[in-house]
């Protein structure tokens, strides 16, 4: 979860005021988007908008699941994701292996493993644990109405664009090519290798709990207990099992509708570029922009584009889940140095991800679901940034910080 938004409670019922604009920005945007671009695009938009509920209800994220693991030993968040990352992959290897599904042609999230992914996982493990959310975070905590994180989004763009004009450099980088276990183990073996270096994950998290003396009462259920079934479906909050499950499953359905996994960092590029573009800036100057996807995607509606519609969807579904949640609040008056922390974070998520082919949902989710290799990279990676940027959060005012220093470090 991220430390910029409140973890809903069953006592406070829905503000209408914002979950009817919720519903009907989600329904006007489909509309729209069928009518402009298609009904594809359109049942995507409303995929994304079922993850940004999923996100928010049940306050999952990655930047604070790995920070307090880190910091603290307390491994809930990271068994969680080791259940949504172990569910995907029994829904996605016997999809990709096959090769399609309902008539659509897919293809899993696998990229090259080299010193690119590596540098740009390390890069947004730093940004995220200084902007104390991750790319899903970002969205999803800015549509629930966090004006910190808003900071973040844009200063992503501003990260992704700078990536995408050093992208040619870094491709020049050492590199051992597209690893997927899939193709190299075939189905049966691969799934087996994966599930079992989740369980060892769970259970390395089990054992640092008990070495430092957390026993289940400290750690965190993803929000208190209470209220009718109907009711924490509807308003939340919901259990991280919850969120690890539904993730998963509706991160499969992306892949049987898209053709490809879900993904979210290429919409902050796109976005980016647009804007740059209507600043007057000459895209075409930079190789990125010239390729056949960047550009095909540039020259057309940002709701042509199936990464960006999701983003938007994810955004317009957490707004409507802190409606429904009671909890849409923003704070306007924000710490500067939060801010700063915010910006930079965003600056150093979009550079990395751009180098690391994708972030945390599009390299470390998708592609582990895919049984690539980067996947796995982009995931020590990731948490070796994430060590170094939690150490670095008390610069910043931040708490849940780490200390580098034998002395005690004020909270």
């Amino acid at each position: 979860m991220s430390s910029s938004i409140s973890i809903p409670r069953p006592d406070v019922g829905p503000d209408w005021r914002v979950a009817v604009p919720g519903l009907l920005l989600l329904a006007g945007g489909a509309l729209y988007i069928a009518g402009a671009t298609g009904g594809k695009l359109a049942w995507l938009f409303l995929l994304g908008g079922a993850l940004g509920l999923v996100l928010y209800h049940a306050a999952f994220g990655f930047a604070s699941a790995w920070r307090v693991f880190l910091a603290e030993g307390r491994g809930e968040g990271l068994r969680a994701q080791m259940v949504m990352l172990g569910v995907a992959t029994l829904l996605f290897f016997p999809l990709i292996a096959e090769g399609s599904a309902i008539g659509v042609n897919v293809g899993g999230a696998v990229a090259p493993f080299g010193v690119s992914v590596a540098v740009g996982a390390a890069l947004f493990g730093i940004g995220m644990q200084l902007a104390g959310g991750c790319a899903s975070g970002t969205l999803y905590t800015v549509g629930g109405g966090s004006t910190k994180m808003v900071f973040t989004l844009i200063f992503f763009m501003v990260g992704s664009l700078i990536g995408a004009a050093h992208m040619p450099w870094w491709l020049q980088a050492p590199s051992l090519g597209s690893l997927s276990v899939l193709q190299a183990w075939g189905l049966v073996p691969a799934l087996a290798a994966q599930l079992a270096v989740f369980a060892a994950i769970v259970l390395l998290t089990r054992v640092v709990e008990r070495r430092r003396g957390i026993g289940p009462a400290a750690t965190p259920a993803g929000g208190p207990a209470g209220g009718s079934l109907a009711r924490r479906l509807v308003s939340g909050p919901w259990p991280l099992i919850w969120g690890a499950v539904a993730l998963a499953v509706l991160n499969a359905v992306t892949l049987v509708t898209a053709g490809h996994a879900w993904s979210i960092s290429f919409g902050y590029t796109l976005w980016g570029g647009k804007l740059a573009q209507a600043l007057g800036v000459d895209l075409t100057a930079y190789a990125f922009w010239t390729w056949p996807f960047p550009s095909q995607a540039l020259a057309a509606s940002v709701f042509a584009d199936s990464t960006s519609v999701m983003n938007f969807g994810v955004l317009a579904g957490a707004f409507l889940a802190a409606g429904l949640a009671g909890r849409f609040n923003p704070a306007w008056r924000l710490p500067w140095r939060q801010v700063l922390a915010a910006a930079l974070g965003g600056l150093l998520m979009g550079y990395g991800a751009r180098l690391a082919f994708g972030c945390n949902v599009g390299a470390y989710f998708s592609g582990i679901a895919s049984g690539s290799l980067h996947g796995w990279l982009w995931f020590v990676s990731g948490l070796a940034g994430s060590y170094l940027g939690t150490g670095l959060r008390p610069l910043f005012g931040l708490a849940g910080g780490l200390s580098f220093r034998s002395t005690p470090q004020a909270a």
